[in-house]
């Protein structure tokens, strides 16, 4: 099974991956109800909160597809945490999550649901669940197969089992609490790992400039690598869409509007702690692009030498010879085999178990945070929410942590026996993006004028939402719409003007909300009026 690990490194995984175990057992025991399991008795502070949000955020995923992307594509990969995050989360601080937190939801669809009605709650949920477990089909298998199975030659359907069984025992076990417990220990070997392998992978070609010089040598595909926007032209990376698509629209609707994201500010124990958490959060993600990104240039220069010196130390079928100015260079066929690659042939003994169990701890981060929103979406959403539309009495405290660990197991099950089926998905970090932009767009586009316009409606908002999510299917349905080869971006900016414009077009058409419905919910009656605050908090809690 480990062959071609050294007994150190098989060490360092063990002892990671039982002390991850142990660490989310252990909480087991402070969960008692719903909101224990859920929400971690809104405990959490600040510190625990930003960590939880980086881990859960940065998985195997990205490790392994961004550097592809810059190993094909170069620096403009790096966008994705620049544009894509740390605006977006200062953003998210000061404008959305107050009023998640002040509402006391336990979930976006929830809030959603209280502003608008049960209609907007269930569908958003019923959107995020999909995309909820599409998503960790995508991060187990690419781990399994990507990562494992370069490396050790493993079998990814059992790697597959693994993973998801022991990441799934303690968010079984210990809800939230447990989530976040183990991301602050896997926050730790993540940063050590990763800037271990961007610093040996640095010093194998020599350093910054060395390694710059060589890619510019390449000449033809290679000569915008160093180019932080690419061309309006570019096949994947449209400066247009990085900006707009990406930077205005898909970043703010994945960091205010993505459970798996929210999730943690709304266990916050203040609303201070939650701004600094999702603040915090923003600043260690500064730091992402450069770990992640540059392993894939350097191995650009690194790979090739690997093969010249050792005919054998990547198989044939693995890459193919590409003619540039400086002379034919061996390049993988897959670039999301780039960084497991580097791994094999440049660490030493304990830095490659380090680093194994740096891309185990970003997986099962993000693992766990998916199962616990996920879950939390489903009772508080979809089964509670519709028991009480059938005209049933609500879920009590134990029933619904029941219920929230009997959809986490089947999350687990389902996920499992579906990871195979994604066997011949190669540029996954593309995939997962095209997946989120059928749907974050609408989301962000009904969420931004619920909390900033009071006028927005139900009939608005569900309108919205539903002919904004068709419009997506519709624009990928055209071909050669949009100049990329992967549109996501396009899509993504173009639902959500196309849902602004539909959602103010039929509110303004129909019956505005009453105000001691929205009292609380909006702008206007939360910052500036203390009032309908505690109007809010009373409602709540009756």
């Amino acid at each position: 099974m480990f062959v071609q690990l050294h007994w150190i490194d098989i060490l360092i995984i063990l002892v990671y991956m039982i002390g991850c175990f142990v660490i989310g057992l252990y909480t087991t025991k402070y969960i008692d109800n719903a909101g224990d399991f859920f929400l971690a008795g809104k405990s959490l502070p600040f510190w625990a909160v930003g960590f939880s949000i980086v881990v859960s955020d940065i998985g195997a995923t990205d490790f392994i597809g961004v550097a592809g992307n810059t190993y094909v594509n170069g620096v403009s990969a790096a966008n994705f945490d620049w544009l894509g995050s740390m605006p977006a989360m200062v953003f998210a601080a000061f404008v959305f999550v107050p009023y998640f937190w002040r509402s006391g939801v336990f979930t976006i669809p929830e809030f959603l649901g209280r502003r608008y009605n049960a209609a907007v709650q269930l569908l958003n949920a019923s959107i995020w669940i999909t995309v909820m477990l599409i998503s960790l089909i995508m991060m187990l298998w690419t781990t399994a197969d990507d990562l494992v199975r370069t490396m050790l030659g493993f079998d990814p359907y059992y790697t597959v089992w693994i993973m998801a069984v022991v990441t799934g025992i303690y968010t079984f076990s210990g809800g939230l609490s447990a989530v976040v417990m183990t991301d602050a220990v896997q926050l730790v070997v993540m940063y050590v790992s990763g800037l271990s392998l961007l610093a040996l992978s640095l010093w194998e070609v020599g350093g910054w400039s060395s390694m710059r010089a060589a890619i510019e040598s390449m000449g033809g595909q290679f000569s915008t690598h160093f180019t932080i926007l690419l061309p309006n032209t570019h096949s994947e990376f449209p400066w247009s869409g990085i900006v707009f698509g990406l930077g205005v629209v898909l970043a703010i609707a994945y960091m205010s509007g993505n459970q798996a994201i929210v999730h943690r500010t709304l266990g916050a124990r203040t609303e201070w702690d939650a701004k600094a958490g999702m603040l915090l959060g923003g600043f260690l993600k500064s730091f992402i692009p450069v770990m992640v990104a540059l392993p894939g240039l350097c191995a650009l220069v690194y790979l090739p030498h690997a093969i010249q010196n050792d005919p054998n130390a990547v198989p044939a079928e693995m890459y193919q010879m590409v003619d540039t100015e400086s002379g034919p260079v061996p390049v993988l066929n897959e670039r999301d085999r780039v960084v497991p690659t580097m791994m094999r042939l440049m660490l030493p003994p304990g830095l490659q178990g380090l680093m194994l169990a740096g891309l185990l701890a970003a997986l099962m981060s993000s693992i766990s945070g998916t199962l616990s929103s996920a879950s939390t979406i489903f009772v508080t959403d979809i089964y509670n929410r519709g028991r009480q539309l059938l005209g049933f009495k609500a879920l009590n405290e134990k029933s619904a942590l029941h219920w929230g660990r009997g959809f986490t197991a089947f999350l687990i099950i389902a996920s499992s026996l579906l990871a195979p089926q994604f066997d011949r998905v190669d540029g996954l970090y593309n995939f997962i993006q095209t997946v989120l932009s059928l749907f974050q767009g609408p989301t962000l586009a009904i969420l931004l004028l619920g909390i900033l316009w009071p006028r927005a409606n139900r009939w608005g908002a569900l309108t919205g939402l539903l002919l904004g999510v068709l419009f997506c299917f519709a624009m990928w349905c055209v071909p050669n719409l949009f100049p990329a080869e992967d549109p996501f971006l396009y899509i993504a900016m173009y639902s959500f003007l196309f849902a602004l414009v539909v959602t103010v077009v039929v509110s303004l058409l129909t019956p505005p909300e009453p105000e001691e419905k929205i009292r609380g919910l909006v702008w206007s009656s939360v910052v500036q009026d203390p009032a309908a605050q505690a109007a809010l908090n009373a409602r709540i809690e009756a």
